[in-house]
């Protein structure tokens, strides 16, 4: 793949790459471009995690791309079920050509000269190669692959049984007949404990502090309605607009009306567990969608609970001992094997260095352009899902508005378009992602900013996005169309174009 030109690159292979393809072929017809995948297989998320139970924790109506139906009866779908879909898409598009498996971007470098992307690459075996594009999209999610967050509980070394990290998970990994705590309280906590509860003697899960939990009908009887008297396409996007308004409804009611609505989520899980229950240890200490609700396809944890093959026990780690946990309570947890289901380390483009005319990019000195581009930098889209409903919606919108930029590009003759910061003005700055969730927070100081006013000021709504990304225009005076030219002291500067 050395020398080799392309109009666009796409990096990461999983759901969002995929789909920035597609989207591509569709909308782009004639641009070459190419997926390198630092993997050897597709899939990203759907295909590294391992653990018991891996499933969405969003529905596929809305998980789903906007171009393919979701055809399968579960609404949350597990692991596999979801790379049978990927794997679809490829057949259907003819994009198995496209992707190079095994090469991991490890620094891009942009040339306002060449109007260019140099991308290094670093192969399976160690070996490095590069490629050039005019557009680089990154669509390598926002977590490191090569490691999780993993804290250093004091007297690790002293467990004698297994303790493992749901990233990481061990093929063929016993735990048949044995003790099992998990620590955590997140998706994954939520979905290993039901699903390594019917195997395993215990499973306990461990919390400092509890999640909201909610439970929702695996399957969305809605939609199989529809299905039989509906064409396939119709039946899907009438079901993912009931979801995607559902969702929004619930979430701006959370946030108008946060007591009320953590009222009504308790009383949901007193009916699922009964007036015994312990609400301490599902009662949070922050407001609903604070941080993302966790849910629980046919009250699956609930259930385990109830049957006494799992428990949920809220406490702090003082320490691990040969035979389990020590609580700060006082308390013994008794172990053989403990899941640190502790959360992912975020990362901005997969880790890759990403310089300007040699210039090294700090993002979090940049400020987001409509959620997808970055104040400053040419030619570089980035994917980044929703943080209050599923990540397809935007990864969706955000491929079609770089398809959109990529046309209107061609349409000025211009190489060159830079999100770029009125001149003179002042623009107040806030975090990037209002959200309390520890993984957002252990990362929020390196992530970009987010401005006070259009188009800085990043949506966490899809219908408002559609018209921001699909139908608001393109040259709107603050994306800078520009070309490269020769100046007489040797140096190049861009031609900037007026908008239209």
């Amino acid at each position: 793949m050395e020398n080799e030109i392309f109009d666009v690159l796409i990096v990461g292979a999983g759901l969002s790459g995929i789909g920035a393809a597609v989207h591509l072929t569709k909308r782009c017809p004639g641009k070459s471009f190419a997926i390198v995948e630092a993997r050897e297989r597709l899939g990203g998320t759907w295909d590294l995690f391992k653990y018991p139970g891996i499933r969405s924790d969003s529905d596929m109506y809305t998980l789903g791309y906007n171009f393919k139906p979701w055809t399968a009866r579960r609404a949350i779908a597990d692991a596999p079920s979801i790379l049978t879909y990927l794997h679809e898409t490829v057949d259907e598009y003819g994009l198995q050509d496209k992707i190079r498996f095994g090469q991991k971007v490890i620094d891009a470098s942009w040339s306002s000269e060449e109007a260019m992307w140099t991308v290094s690459l670093q192969h399976g075996d160690g070996s490095l190669s590069s490629v050039k594009c005019n557009f680089l999209h990154m669509c390598s999610g926002y977590y490191s692959y090569d490691e999780g967050h993993d804290p250093d509980f004091p007297g690790k070394a002293d467990f004698a049984g297994t303790v493992v990290h749901p990233q990481f998970w061990p093929e063929g990994l016993d735990y048949a007949g044995k003790k099992v705590v998990v620590i955590g309280s997140g998706a994954t906590a939520v979905t290993l404990v039901p699903s390594m509860a019917d195997m395993a003697a215990h499973v306990t899960m461990l919390q400092r502090s509890p999640t909201y939990i909610v439970s929702r009908p695996g399957e969305d009887k809605w939609a199989l309605r529809l299905r039989k008297f509906l064409p396939s396409g119709l039946a899907y996007l009438l079901t993912r607009w009931k979801n995607v308004l559902l969702g929004l409804f619930m979430f701006n009611l959370a946030r108008k009306k946060p007591a009320a609505f953590k009222g009504r989520l308790l009383e949901m899980v007193r009916e699922e567990m009964g007036p015994d229950v312990n609400m301490a240890d599902y009662t949070p200490s922050y407001n609903p969608w604070d941080q993302r609700l966790c849910l629980v396809p046919d009250s699956d944890l609930f259930d385990s609970i109830k049957s006494g093959k799992a428990s949920i026990v809220t406490d702090h780690v003082e320490r691990f001992t040969k035979d389990g946990i020590l609580l700060k309570s006082g308390r013994m947890l008794e172990a053989d094997i403990i899941v640190t289901a502790t959360g992912l380390k975020m990362l901005m483009g997969g880790n890759a260095a990403i310089s300007v005319d040699g210039e090294p990019v700090d993002f979090s000195q940049t400020i987001n352009y409509k959620g997808v581009m970055f104040s400053g930098v040419p030619n570089f889209g980035m994917t980044m899902g929703y943080t209050n409903a599923s990540w397809t919606l935007k990864a969706d919108l955000t491929s079609e508005y770089v398809c959109r930029l990529i046309n209107m590009m061609d349409r000025k003759g211009t190489p060159i378009a830079t999100p770029t910061l009125p001149a003179g003005e002042a623009m107040g700055t806030e975090p990037m992602l209002d959200f309390s969730s520890g993984y957002v927070q252990r990362a929020i100081d390196h992530l970009p900013k987010q401005g006070d006013r259009k188009p800085w000021k990043l949506n966490q709504n899809f219908p408002k996005d559609i018209i921001n990304l699909r139908h608001k225009a393109v040259d709107d005076g603050v994306m800078v169309f520009s070309k490269p030219v020769a100046v007489t002291d040797g140096r190049r500067e861009p031609e900037v174009i007026a908008a239209e």
